[in-house]
């Protein structure tokens, strides 16, 4: 038989035979809390683009349950720790009641570091989407304790609860005596923390992991002194752990927003990726030798306007082709486009300037640097070759290599998963299609400035835009979270 609502403390209740299972407000509080914070933050996750949301999601289940495992064995240790190394076995016992969020919280940071890094997606920036959303998870699960009757101050006057606090009166009516709604003021906190961090904070941070500790300084302040005034708090000794805990959060908050723990976390440098006609190798003149060549023998040379010179820079020849040679096979005008580049190369190709150098550069300092492109690997790696710059370029995607060509992300998914680079991510290129690539994955962009006629389109799109390689090298010493933010 199902009972809903058998008692105050009960949600529902399941009797079949002599098997007995109640579901306590306690419990479907926090879910519903859990469930809030996960709503919110996959939202905030799909902002960032390259997080997989199926990931997202495991990672979210996975420390919501490790969490609240840590809650569990939190306040197993540090409430009556010798009864429970005499009875191992009430440890698992949940349903009698027991949880310590800080607890929660430490254990819940420790596992997704490890899920997160493993997979090799930035820790701060995750902790920067889940910690502030936490808030709201807390704030409607701090109501369980008020069915619970717990989490309470002293004694105070029935008079207390006149006015603005009279609909707590009853739940606070305790044993004879009425006792200081805490649950309530901390819920209260927590929920304007969550609206001044998630609403307003976000909109003006400065750099990753703001958010994070800003949650950090604001519950552990608040928790701190919530805690001084509870009568049912865990001590360790004679202090109470919660307190202990809070000030640690705060020292690592302030220590965290300030930027002094950033020399203890050695900053991963970013995952480079370039695109290669016109952004690494100079090949416009070569490209416009062999369109010329197509236009003279296959339709009408006055047709090879500026504006066409500019459509066919970019995009694949099997894009292009049809377009101005409709009904002629691909593979007869390919051979031609080839062999006029080919005649020509010698004279007209050389890398940007200042290519080599910033390649070498990124090298010697340990970055991981790939190319993707609409001309074949193989096509990139012999003029790279040409110029002995093949061995500073890590991983190459070029046409054959992916189904969607660019802009669809496509190539970089694959270039840094295949790899297990950075997902944090500057794509670098010359075109509205490259930028749209970086743009679509949730890279960092920034737009190589190569030919005046694109200046403007490019740069209302990038997030940075230069006019000679050298100028990428500050950019990416930059202290600056490289992802995407439409913000």
């Amino acid at each position: 038989m199902i009972s809903f609502f058998p008692d105050s403390q009960t949600f529902v209740a399941f009797r079949i035979g002599s098997i007995a299972l109640d579901v306590r407000w306690y419990a479907v509080l926090i879910l519903i809390g859990a469930a809030i914070a996960y709503v919110v933050s996959k939202r905030f996750a799909k902002e960032s683009r390259y997080i997989d949301m199926s990931y997202f999601d495991d990672l979210f289940i996975y420390t919501l349950w490790v969490g609240i495992m840590g809650a569990r064995l939190w306040f197993c240790v540090f409430y009556n720790f010798s009864y429970y190394m005499a009875h191992p076995l009430d440890m698992i016992r949940i349903w009698d009641g027991g949880l310590a969020i800080q607890g929660g919280l430490v254990f819940g940071a420790l596992f997704a570091h490890w899920f997160i890094t493993r997979k090799h997606y930035p820790f701060m920036k995750f902790l920067d989407i889940l910690l502030p959303n936490v808030l709201i998870g807390q704030a409607i699960g701090r109501w369980g304790n008020f069915v619970n009757q717990e989490c309470h101050g002293g004694e105070v006057a029935e008079s207390y609860f006149d006015g603005v606090l009279s609909f707590l009166k009853e739940g606070m009516y305790i044993n004879g005596h009425y006792y200081e709604p805490l649950f309530f003021y901390e819920s209260m906190l927590c929920f304007i923390g969550w609206i001044l961090i998630v609403f307003i904070l976000r909109k003006y941070q400065n750099k990753r992991g703001d958010l994070a500790y800003a949650y950090l300084m604001w519950y552990g302040v608040g928790r701190f002194f919530i805690e001084a005034r509870r009568t049912d708090s865990l001590y360790i000794g004679k202090l109470k752990m919660a307190q202990l805990t809070s000030l640690a959060f705060i020292i690592i908050g302030i220590l965290g927003y300030l930027g002094l723990l950033d020399k203890w976390f050695k900053k991963k440098k970013p995952t480079v990726l370039f695109d290669f006609d016109g952004t690494l190798m100079d090949t416009r003149e070569s490209i416009f030798e062999a369109f010329k060549a197509l236009f003279e023998k296959y339709s009408d040379l006055s047709k090879f306007t500026p504006e066409v010179k500019q459509e066919v820079i970019g995009p694949a020849l099997k894009d292009v082709f049809p377009k101005y040679f409709p009904g002629i096979d691909y593979d007869t005008l390919y051979a031609d486009y080839r062999k006029r580049q080919l005649e020509v190369r010698p004279t007209t190709t050389h890398m940007m300037p200042h290519a080599e150098d910033v390649l070498k550069y990124l090298h010697e300092n340990g970055y991981k640097v790939g190319i993707i492109s609409t001309r074949t690997n193989e096509g990139i790696r012999e003029l790279l070759q040409m110029f002995d710059a093949e061995q500073y370029i890590d991983d190459i995607c070029g046409l054959r290599d992916v189904e969607h060509l660019k802009p669809d992300p496509e190539g970089i998914f694959k270039l840094i998963n295949s790899n297990s680079w950075n997902k944090d991510c500057v794509m670098v290129g010359d075109s509205v299609m490259d930028i749209n690539c970086g743009l679509n994955y949730g890279a960092y962009t920034v737009a190589y400035l190569s030919d005046p006629e694109r200046s403007q389109e490019l740069s209302s799109l990038a997030n940075e835009t230069i006019t000679d390689l050298e100028e990428l090298i500050p950019i990416l010493e930059k202290d600056i979270s490289f992802t995407y933010d439409k913000r």
